[in-house]
């Protein structure tokens, strides 16, 4: 899990990285608003330790501007203890807030609840024996040498190893790829499942797609 800490004073920053990094989380920090926005617009973080007073954009204006394209769960962390303050930070969008100073056993456990409830993001790469799949690139490789594949082919190879050593059956094959359901008279699915064979395992001894009888399809490191 990544965290961003946005505090503007080092030593609280400091404190606070060097223990969420001892409780096993990877930890950055912004020593002001402005930085601290472009981090977390254009890195994936699971959760962002805000304070409200920030140099050059401050915590209000920072979750304003932040809520406008992103989601990531907010824990304000500061000095201003007023109820109007709490009550502000949560309207803006914030999932928790803490007052300074505090016990780092409580703030623990506040950054677990709200980690607990951010769903899990999907790996970016899929790696099965010599067989890698790059979401981001769109890309796919075997033994370094790259494949292409059409989209459809992409979304099935995508599927399969989102299941690797899972028996997918054709239903949901045709369900989740072709977003249909699937009538026994088609064989749309195997036609794609052979196409998608002649490019990833016809060239190589290892074969990854394996046909299971009668109920469909899996994707294995060691299929014969």
């Amino acid at each position: 899990m990544r965290i961003l800490i946005i505090e503007d004073e080092i030593k609280s920053a400091d404190y606070l990285q060097k223990g969420l990094t001892e409780s096993g989380y990877q930890v950055e920090v912004a020593y002001n608003g402005i930085d601290g926005l472009h981090l977390s617009r254009n890195s994936d973080f699971d959760l962002l330790i805000l304070d409200v007073m920030l140099p050059e954009l401050d915590g209000w204006s920072f979750i304003r501007r932040l809520r406008e394209t992103h989601q990531t769960p907010v824990l304000f962390l500061t000095a201003r203890d007023a109820v109007e303050d709490r009550v502000k930070g949560l309207e803006l969008g914030a999932d928790d807030y803490l007052v300074k100073p505090f016990s780092y056993a409580e703030l623990l456990a506040r950054v677990r609840t709200l980690l607990r409830r951010t769903p899990l993001r999907e790996p970016e790469l899929f790696r099965l024996a010599d067989l890698e799949m790059d979401l981001l690139r769109r890309r796919v490789a075997r033994r370094g040498q790259r494949i292409e594949l059409t989209n459809k082919e992409f979304a099935l190879l995508h599927l399969l190893l989102q299941h690797q050593g899972e028996v997918l059956s054709r239903t949901r094959i045709a369900s989740q790829v072709w977003d249909m359901n699937f009538d026994s008279d088609t064989n749309v699915v195997d036609v794609a499942i052979r196409r998608l064979r002649a490019k990833i395992d016809d060239a190589y001894a290892s074969k990854l797609i394996q046909t299971v009888r009668g109920m469909g399809y899996r994707i294995e490191a060691d299929a014969a």
